[in-house]
């Protein structure tokens, strides 16, 4: 966190991430805490939808958010093909138990166990320790982190393949095996909303796989080669610039997401998420829906009107936080901005 100058900063309670920035136990709680009330709110709103479901309404009329995404991959229907919930109830409650699990290990990481975990007696857990600006420690964590994405890729891949999703195509759900054309996958980086084999999603995912694995693999294992130069982050490296970088991803991320379900059918069937959403701008790109909806009362829109624009406004301030956390990360003094003497200070002269 920048200090600006200040050795002993001190910061509001708003500022929560200033308490576990060098702190890697309290840092491992936050997360626990955070995925467990994440899982919380998976499946209280799982069972909430569940609840409120209208079988006469098409359910991306509902606004049900949760059900369509466990819908599209071939969860709730029965052994005829018909969507009818089957085992939906099951996943919320399954989330609601981890949601305990996960806020049992935060307080066990905030209460019980030591702030750093460099001070930890097992050696394992020692190695997770927050050196900001040391590459070797932070390239490590990422190894971590990337393996675990990779693993969730191999997750989806092979539910699709062995399970089944749901294909809008035909109309049923059916097994899907990963089409891994790497020029395929290439070309789908431009045009990736015009989607419309679930093959080639698959093979995407299968591709991401293999590349975080190897990835994760390769952080693991190296180390700084050479001098530790500016030109590689040295001063530049920190937890302000790091926690800007998280925040430009997950903008971008979100961002992407948005304009991929305005209008691509395969991924998202209309069945569940409602109809092609059409792109309006004002001051900012938003999106509305295209058909009438008097059918249901709910919120007066569709599953995919929400999750658009929702993901739209979230990844639009994620990006602001990027370019506030970055500016600072690379020493911009924010202060300065409310100095009489500064850039927009009652007394700045022309």
């Amino acid at each position: 966190m920048q200090t600006y100058g200040n050795p002993n900063p001190t910061y509001g309670w708003w500022a929560a991430n200033s308490y576990v920035t060098n702190r890697s136990g309290r840092f491992i709680a936050a997360h626990a805490g955070h995925t467990g009330l994440i899982a919380f709110a998976a499946g209280a709103a799982t069972l909430a939808e569940m609840a409120a479901y209208d079988p006469s309404v098409p359910m991306g009329h509902q606004s049900s958010i949760f059900l369509a995404h466990l819908a599209s991959i071939g969860i709730g229907f029965d052994e005829a093909g018909v969507w009818t919930g089957a085992g939906v109830v099951t996943i919320a409650i399954v989330h609601l138990v981890f949601s305990m699990v996960y806020g049992a290990g935060g307080l066990l990481h905030g209460v019980l166990f030591e702030e750093k975990t460099e001070d930890e007696e097992v050696i394992q857990a020692q190695k997770f320790k927050l050196e900001w600006n040391n590459p070797d420690n932070q390239t490590f964590i990422l190894g971590h982190h990337l393996i675990f994405f990779g693993v969730a890729c191999i997750w989806f891949v092979e539910w699709a393949r062995v399970h089944g999703i749901y294909d809008p195509a035909i109309g049923a759900v059916r097994q899907v095996n990963y089409n891994l054309d790497l020029t395929q996958i290439w070309n789908h980086q431009f045009d990736f909303l015009a989607i419309d084999s679930l093959e080639d999603v698959m093979g995407g995912h299968a591709f991401l796989a293999f590349f975080e694995i190897g990835g994760g693999a390769f952080h693991i294992a190296t180390k700084q080669i050479g001098e530790y130069t500016e030109f590689k982050g040295s001063e530049l490296l920190s937890a302000e610039a790091i926690l800007s970088w998280s925040l430009a991803g997950i903008g971008w991320m979100a961002v992407v997401a948005a304009f991929w379900c305005a209008t691509n059918t395969t991924v998202y069937p209309v069945e569940w998420y409602g109809e092609p959403l059409a792109l309006k701008f004002t001051i900012a790109p938003f999106w509305l829906d295209t058909v009438d909806l008097t059918d249901g009362a709910f919120f007066g829109h569709t599953t995919r009107m929400a999750i658009v624009n929702i993901h739209y406004g979230l990844g639009f301030f994620a990006l602001q936080g990027h370019l506030w956390h970055a500016l600072r990360a690379m020493g911009f003094d924010f202060t300065r901005l409310l100095d009489r003497n500064g850039p927009f200070g009652a007394e700045r002269t022309l």
